[in-house]
This record gives structure tokens, sequence and C-alpha cells, in this order.
């Protein structure tokens, strides 16, 4: 379908087009789980069949438009939709590092967003030729990506020192969030050496991983020496998201998939699963890992932040 400028005139906000390079501070951007539009709390029963109230996370539908022409309908909680549409764009190569976004604009009334660009694209050609991942809610890579993920040259001299890894992943699990809250949703974080940077959360993991590509374009962050980390699994599309941002180690505390294991040896990429508390595993880029505390002297992750369950899961 067609959008014309009168049907979001006098009802969007406009996103100027690539800011000048940010120096991130610790927790620039992180969930905020009092936010009322997040979440609600429903009624219900427990296993005794005691009346209980539960918060759950809001689920609701955002189409995207790319200049005058509709490109997807995602299922989102609904934050940041603006750096949603513009990483979505990105990380489906919609996108090009050099294209020129003359506007990010956002309707909330009719829950659209539009990516306005200079230069015209090739999507038509892109849509036609789509392959569904395992990414959760329908995660979706169209056909040149692939072509593209074997152009990237990942920045070999990188590192992750161990001592970062637990600290990153001690703040991340122990960080106000709306997973803590009310479970049932995935999150994604930008980081530097121990220092998460920025934190997105969403009912799919893709969709928070394609927030922080659009706060990364939108304000030229560098990501040769970042760390990708997410809540979910290491499957083919997080190594390929993460390949086509060009950072070059991707971090979970889950597990992994064979050809997201075989997508980043081939990348060249960092993958590194299973991390919680003293515990990690590598099975690509080993060489980028410098061994520099003795996991003997890391406590185990605390059983409060292990992530298997929210705060109203775990209430009586």
């Amino acid at each position: 379908m067609p959008l014309t400028g009168s049907m979001l005139a006098h009802r969007s906000n406009s996103v100027l087009p690539k800011l000048r390079p940010l120096h991130l501070q610790e927790f620039t951007v992180r969930p905020d789980p009092d936010d009322e539009r997040l979440s609600v709390t429903v009624p219900g029963i427990d296993q005794d069949g005691q009346p209980v109230a539960t918060a759950v996370v809001t689920e609701r539908p955002l189409t995207l438009f790319l200049n005058s022409r509709e490109i997807v309908t995602m299922m989102t909680i609904g934050d940041r939709p603006e750096l949603l549409g513009v990483g979505y764009l990105l990380n489906q190569n919609m996108l090009k590092p050099d294209d020129e976004i003359t506007g990010v604009d956002y309707a909330e009334d009719i829950a659209t967003v539009v990516v306005r660009t200079r230069r015209q694209t090739d999507f038509e050609d892109k849509l036609s030729k789509k392959t569904q991942t395992s990414g959760c809610a329908q995660g979706t890579v169209f056909g040149d990506l692939m072509e593209e993920f074997d152009k990237v040259a990942l920045n070999p001299h990188a590192r992750v020192r161990t001592s970062w890894l637990y600290q990153l992943t001690k703040k991340i699990n122990t960080a106000p969030s709306l997973y803590l809250k009310a479970g049932a949703i995935h999150g994604c974080v930008l980081a530097e050496e121990d220092r998460p940077l920025i934190y997105m959360e969403d009912v799919g993991r893709h969709n928070a991983v394609d927030k922080i590509a659009g706060y990364m374009f939108l304000n030229g962050i560098v990501p040769d020496d970042k760390i990708f980390y997410t809540t979910g699994r290491l499957t083919s599309e997080m190594v390929i998201k993460t390949v086509k941002m060009r950072i070059p180690v991707l971090v979970s505390r889950s597990g992994f998939t064979g050809w997201g294991v075989e997508l980043a040896r081939k990348a060249g990429l960092t993958l590194i699963g299973r991390a919680r508390g003293r515990r990690f595993v590598a099975l690509s880029g080993a060489e980028r890992i410098v061994f520099d505390t003795d996991p003997a002297h890391v406590g185990e992750e605390d059983r409060k932040h292990a992530r298997k369950g929210s705060h109203a899961d775990a209430l009586e």
C-alpha cells in the first residue's frame, strides 16, 4: 500500500539524519521497567487456585515503510520505533551505510514508522528473495544479505578479556529491566570492554538487535572494538546481524545452533555462549580472548538473576 504524506501530517516525530559520534557512558540507553506502556498487570489464579496479579509485557504491531512503500509489519513492545525501523532496514540490506536518511517519522495513532532516504532503493528485489530464520516472531533475512556477509572483514585486532566478560554479564543481569519485571522478553546489549553501553529489549531478539543497529547508525558509533551481548540463542540470524553490524565479538548466556557456529567461523566472528557466572564456551574466534582472570576467583551466578524467569514468576 502506498503511503501519502497526508497520512502522517501533524502526527509524526522526525528524527534527524546521522549525528556526530557520541562518547557513550555506561548504560547510556537502558530499559525502563516502570514505563507503563510496556507492561500491564493481569489478574489470574495460581496452582492452588488462589488469586494472583502478574505483570505481562505488551505486544503491538508496527508497520514499516521505506519512503512510500510498505515493507513489513512487526510485533514489538512499542518503544523506540524509529530506531527499530532504521535498524531493520540496515540489517536487511535495504539501507546502505552511505545512505542519507532525510527523516524518520512515527505516527503512534496508526502504528506506522516511515524511513525516508534521498536515494531510491531496490527493495522490490529483496522482498522477492526472503528466507525465514529461526528468530522468534518469524525473523527474516533477504536474498542478497548472504552475499554481503561474505564480504565483511571483522577487526582481527579486537580483543575480549575474560575479566570484561564476567563484569558484563553481572552488570547486565542485575540491571533493572522489563525482563526481571515481567519476563517473556529478550535483551541485547552493545558493550565496550566491561561497560554496557546500549541495552534494548523486545519480544523478539531480532527487534532488540535492530534497535541497537538503528542507534549505532544514527549516532555514528564505530563497531570495530565493540562486544554484542544477547540473552537469546546464538542462531544463524544473530550471527548474520552481528557480522552485518561489523561487531567482532558476540556473547550469549544461551547456547548455539550448528549453522550459527558455521557462519561465525566463516566470518571470523568470536562466538561465546553459555556465559553464566564463571563459565562460558567459545566455539569460534578464540584467538581474540585474553584469559586474564582465574575463574576460581569469580562467583557463581546469583540464582535471583539467573534469567530463567522474572520477579513476577517468582512471586509466591
